[in-house]
This record gives C-alpha cells, sequence and structure tokens, in this order.
C-alpha cells in the first residue's frame, strides 16, 4: 500500500477562494487529510464562481477536490465547540481571515496553542499579521498591482497587464504549503507547534526575481518588455513564416549554434553580438536580422530544425493544446476527476513527483465535496459525538 508523505496529517482548512484552498490542495496532494469549514448554506464563495454546470461549480471543484466539508457557523455555540474540538485533534489549521478577525473570534494562534501546543497554524492574508497595512482588505488584483508585478507584465510603451491567472493568490498558497512543510519537520524535532504568517504581498515581491536587485544596484526602474527577457538574448518570440516562435538561446554556445543552423553564422563574430551583454545591447538589431531569416520558414518547420540541435524552442500555446501535449501526458499533469452533477472534469495534476507514489495516487481523485457533505463523518467519527447530537447539530444548520 502506497503511503504518502503527508499520510495520517490531518488539517483543519479555514479558507475561502484560492489562496488558503490552493494551499490545503497542495497538502491533500501530499497525502493531508483536508477538513474544510463552510459556512451553512453558501459554502466557500467560489462556489458562486462559474463557469457552472448543472449549478456545481468548476472553479471550485478544480481546487477542493478530494476534500471534507463540514457545515460550521462560528458565530454560534455550537459552530465554535465544533471548531475548538477541531483544533485538538488536527496538526494544521490553516485560515485566511483578514488580521484581527481571528482574535475577535477567540480563534487566533496565542489562544488556540493552549489547547494543541503541537498544533501548526498557518495565517494567509494579503499584507500579513504585522505593519501598518495588516488590517487592509486585499484581494489577488491588489498584490499582483502592489507588488510591481504588473508594471513589468505587458508589452513595451502599453498599460500594465494583469497576470493572466491569479498568481498572487497561487503563490501565496504556495508558499504556505511550504511553510507548512518546513514547520512540521520542526514540530518532528522539538514536538512543538507555530505559527506560520504568509502575506500575499510578501509572495509577489519574493517572485520578481532579478528586478529587485536590478533596481537597487543600478538604479533603473523595469518595465514591461513584451516577450523578451530583460538580461539574456536571445531569448524571446520570433516572427516566422507563419507564427511567432519562441527561442532561448540563453548562452553563447547556443546562440553560436543558433546562428549555424539557421544560416546566419556570420552573427557569431559580429562585435555587437559577441557576448550576451552586448547581444542584449543591441537586440533590436539582433532581432531584426534573426526574423528576416526566421521568415522563410513555418514555426513548426523551424522546431524541428531547432530540436535537432537541442536549441530550446516553442511554440505559444493555446490552453487546449495543452491536452495534447505528449510530455504533460506522460507526466499526468492532467487528470480527471469524476464530479456530482457536473461529470468528468479535468484538472491540474500534482507537479510534484514522489519515487514512493505510483502516478495514479499522484492527488486525491474523489469529487469536490458537496457543502457539509462530511459533518456526519467528522462529528462522530472524529469528535465523538453521538449519532443524535451529530443529528441535532445539523438540524440547526441545515434548516
Amino acid at each position: 500500500m502506497t503511503i504518502k508523505p503527508l499520510e495520517g496529517i490531518k488539517v483543519l482548512d479555514f479558507t475561502n477562494v484560492l489562496a488558503g484552498p490552493t494551499c490545503t490542495m497542495l497538502l491533500a496532494n501530499m497525502g493531508a487529510e483536508i477538513i474544510k469549514l463552510e459556512r451553512p448554506g453558501c459554502g466557500d464563495d467560489s462556489r458562486a464562481y462559474g463557469p457552472h454546470i448543472n449549478g456545481e461549480s468548476v472553479y471550485f471543484t478544480s481546487v477542493n477536490r478530494g476534500k471534507k466539508s463540514v457545515v460550521c457557523n462560528t458565530k454560534t455555540e455550537a459552530g465554535r465547540q465544533v471548531f475548538l474540538k477541531l483544533v485538538e485533534k488536527v496538526d494544521v489549521v490553516i485560515e485566511n481571515i483578514k488580521p484581527g478577525g481571528m482574535v475577535r473570534m477567540g480563534f487566533d494562534y496565542e489562544t488556540l496553542k493552549k489547547i494543541n501546543p503541537r498544533m501548526i497554524y498557518v495565517s494567509i492574508s494579503g499584507f500579513g499579521n504585522t505593519g501598518p497595512w495588516a488590517l487592509r482588505p486585499c484581494y489577488d488584483m491588489i498584490v499582483q498591482a502592489m507588488g510591481g508585478i504588473m508594471s513589468i507584465t505587458g508589452e513595451p510603451g502599453g498599460s500594465p497587464v494583469r497576470v493572466g491567472t491569479s498568481i498572487g493568490d497561487v503563490m501565496g498558497g504556495t508558499y504556505a504549503a511550504m511553510g507548512t512543510l518546513g514547520a512540521l519537520y520542526q514540530r518532528a524535532v522539538t514536538g512543538l507547534g507555530q505559527k506560520v504568517d504568509i502575506s500575499l504581498l510578501d509572495c509577489q515581491v519574493a517572485i520578481l526575481e532579478n528586478a529587485v536587485a536590478r533596481y537597487s544596484s543600478t538604479g533603473f526602474i523595469p518595465g514591461p518588455l513584451g516577450m523578451r527577457h530583460a538580461l539574456i538574448t536571445p531569448f524571446e518570440g520570433f516572427k516566422t513564416k507563419d507564427r511567432v516562435l519562441i527561442i532561448a538561446a540563453g548562452n553563447d554556445n547556443l546562440f553560436t549554434r543558433l546562428c549555424r543552423v539557421i544560416g546566419l553564422p556570420e552573427l557569431c563574430s559580429d562585435e555587437r553580438f559577441l557576448t550576451n551583454a552586448s547581444r542584449t545591447d543591441h537586440v533590436d538589431e539582433l532581432r531584426e536580422l534573426l526574423e528576416a531569416r526566421l521568415a522563410d520558414k513555418t514555426a513548426d518547420e523551424w522546431m524541428e530544425i531547432l530540436q535537432a540541435e537541442d536549441i530550446p524552442c516553442s511554440p505559444i500555446n493555446t490552453i487546449d493544446k495543452l491536452f495534447e501535449n505528449p510530455q504533460l501526458a506522460a507526466r499526468h499533469m492532467l487528470v480527471e476527476v469524476d464530479q456530482p452533477g457536473i461529470g468528468k472534469v479535468s484538472v491540474a495534476g500534482n507537479p510534484i513527483k514522489y519515487s514512493t507514489v505510483p502516478a495514479e495516487e499522484e492527488i486525491p481523485h474523489g469529487p469536490a465535496p458537496s457543502v457539509g457533505q462530511h459533518t456526519r463523518e467528522i462529528l462522530v467519527d472524529l469528535l465523538g459525538y453521538t449519532s443524535d447530537d451529530a443529528d441535532a447539530y445539523l438540524k440547526e444548520f441545515m434548516r
């Protein structure tokens, strides 16, 4: 029987929409049991996000498959008791309530660690639990704008552009999962839990790559460059006979091979293009010369030629092309979940591959839960409620 890395770890998921659910989805992929608390009736906000099929949200399904849902209104005494009893039983509590909210409810880390000192408490918020902006409201779009990434995304001279996925939330959830793993390891050593404080804004700054260092060292403010890399040349999209082809010649050897294979060997001895730095200084001139030659063949024809020489290249795929990609198929990166009310829906697979986990077990293949679907199971089997007590609890919230 396969044992995943987080098998036996129980996570109380007190999160909503995307950043928190992304974190708990990643932990579920690694084997953790996720107990998702939802408001009676409407549940997670993302259940209202489209597309909907037969009333079921595909958005919600994509990041909540394989989790267990428990209805819990923490404004009631019965709901508070369920929350606190769950804290006693779990290894990790993850919340993305606006800072101050958990304190008002009496569910802050300092309070909960008295109940379970081994608990890992993960807080995900827009700006973190400290600092002058901690209490500000936030969404993914806000941190994309505030964190600088929108200012370097788009075409030169054009308006700032939002990254085409909710990278603020997704990276926040990813860093939260990393923080959780580190805290679990430290607990294995010390026996004690701790609080992990994740700010979406912090995470946006953390993924800016060289932009921060470039500004601090040169005073130059980076801007959008379209498909081009700021510091590596040629490393961008080039027009061919029929469409754009991405070519990434990331070092002098690759540049030499590129010039030779496309029939422009003279560029290798041109003083403007002798080094990466000089190529970057003359990027527009180099692009013009390369595109004049690349216009002779289609992107597919050049792909065949360049790949034979191990020169990194790719077309710009639309999402439908991912479903035809043999590499993604071989890596099980698009998998099907049979979701009640929807049918089979494809979701992203697990990018973390363990040698001990077979491909078919890399993600939980169970569907996303209906609101409160597992309430009775958790109350009775985990918290020790009697059937009558569980029925009374459900009756209160399911009216």
